[in-house]
C-alpha cells in the first residue's frame, strides 16, 4: 500500500471515529498547517469537519504553499485565522531567508489576501538580520499583523530590536525551559508563547509546577497548538484538544480560559481588526 493510499484510508477513519470531546470548553488552536500533502489526503470540507469535531472555535492556519490556507479559509472563514507562511513548498525551512524572491512573494500575497500574521517561519540567531527576514518584519509592521516565529531567544530579541512594537507568537516557546520562557515574556510585552509540542506542561491531567508558575505569572501570554507539520498529525487534532482540556482543567478557570482560547482570540482580533 502506498503512503498516499494509507493516508487516505486513515483520513476516513479519522472522520468516522473522532474521540469524544472531554467537555464544552472552547479552544483555539494557534498552530495548524494545511500543506499540499495534507489537502491531497484530507479535502478542505473534511479538514474543517475534523477541526469542528475537535471543538475548536478557531484555528490559526498556515501552509506550504499558501494555497492550502486559502482553501480552508474559503471553506470556513468563521473558523480559520489565515497566516501567511513564506514557503512555496516543503523543504524551505532552512533556505527561505536566503531567497531574495520571498520578500516579493510575501508582499504580493499580503496585498491580495487577508492575513492575521506571517509565519510559521524558521529563523535563528543573526539570520534575522538578513534582508529577506528584515523585509518580512517590516511587512508585518506595515500591515499591522503578528509574526509566528520558530526561533531561538536570540532571534526573538533581534526581531524586537528591528521593531519594538512587533507582536510575536513564539512557536513551541523556543523549546526553552519554563523559567526561560517566563524571562522572555517579562522582557517583551508583545511576545506570546505557543505551546505546541510542549508535552511536559501537562501530563496525566496535571500541570508541571514550573509551568504552572509561568502560566500564573503570565496568564495572558500563552496559547495551545497542535502543529500539524505532517499530514499524519491531522489525526491527532481531536486527541490533542481533549488532552489540552484535561490539563487546562488543573488551572484556575479564568487562567484556563485565557490559555485555551481568549489569548488567541485577542491576538487574532487585533490583527484582523474585528
Amino acid at each position: 500500500m502506498t503512503r498516499k493510499i494509507a493516508l487516505l484510508a486513515a483520513s476516513a477513519l479519522l472522520l468516522q471515529g473522532v474521540p469524544a470531546i472531554a467537555d464544552d470548553m472552547p479552544l483555539i488552536d494557534a498552530h495548524i498547517h494545511y500543506s499540499h500533502d495534507a489537502w491531497d489526503m484530507l479535502p478542505p470540507d473534511k479538514a474543517v469537519q475534523a477541526l469542528r469535531a475537535a471543538g475548536l472555535t478557531q484555528a490559526f492556519v498556515s501552509s506550504s504553499s499558501d494555497l492550502g490556507t486559502q482553501k480552508l479559509y474559503a471553506e470556513a472563514p468563521d473558523l480559520i485565522v489565515p497566516v501567511l507562511r513564506p514557503y512555496r513548498k516543503r523543504g524551505e525551512t532552512g533556505t527561505w531567508h536566503n531567497d531574495p524572491t520571498v520578500g516579493d512573494m510575501v508582499a504580493d500575497l499580503l496585498a491580495k489576501n487577508r492575513y492575521a500574521g506571517i509565519g510559521e517561519f524558521h529563523v535563528y540567531g543573526e539570520d534575522v538580520e538578513k534582508p529577506v527576514v528584515r523585509r518580512v518584519v517590516q511587512l508585518a509592521k506595515q500591515y499591522g499583523i503578528f509574526l509566528h516565529a520558530h526561533s531561538d531567544a536570540e532571534a526573538v530579541d533581534r526581531i524586537f530590536a528591528q521593531n519594538p512594537d512587533a507582536r510575536v507568537l513564539w512557536a513551541h516557546s523556543g523549546f526553552d525551559d519554563p523559567e526561560d520562557v517566563a524571562a522572555m515574556l517579562a522582557k517583551h510585552k508583545n511576545l506570546w508563547s505557543d505551546l505546541a509540542f510542549r508535552s511536559e506542561h501537562g501530563g496525566g491531567g496535571k500541570v508541571d509546577p514550573e509551568w504552572r508558575k509561568a502560566f500564573m505569572a503570565f496568564p495572558d501570554r500563552f496559547m495551545i497548538g497542535t502543529d500539524t507539520f505532517t499530514p499524519e498529525r491531522w489525526f491527532y487534532v481531536a486527541d490533542h484538544a481533549n488532552w489540552s482540556r484535561a490539563w487546562l482543567a488543573d488551572l484556575p478557570p479564568d487562567v484556563a480560559a485565557k490559555i485555551g482560547h481568549q489569548n488567541a482570540r485577542t491576538l487574532a482580533d487585533w490583527a484582523l481588526k474585528r
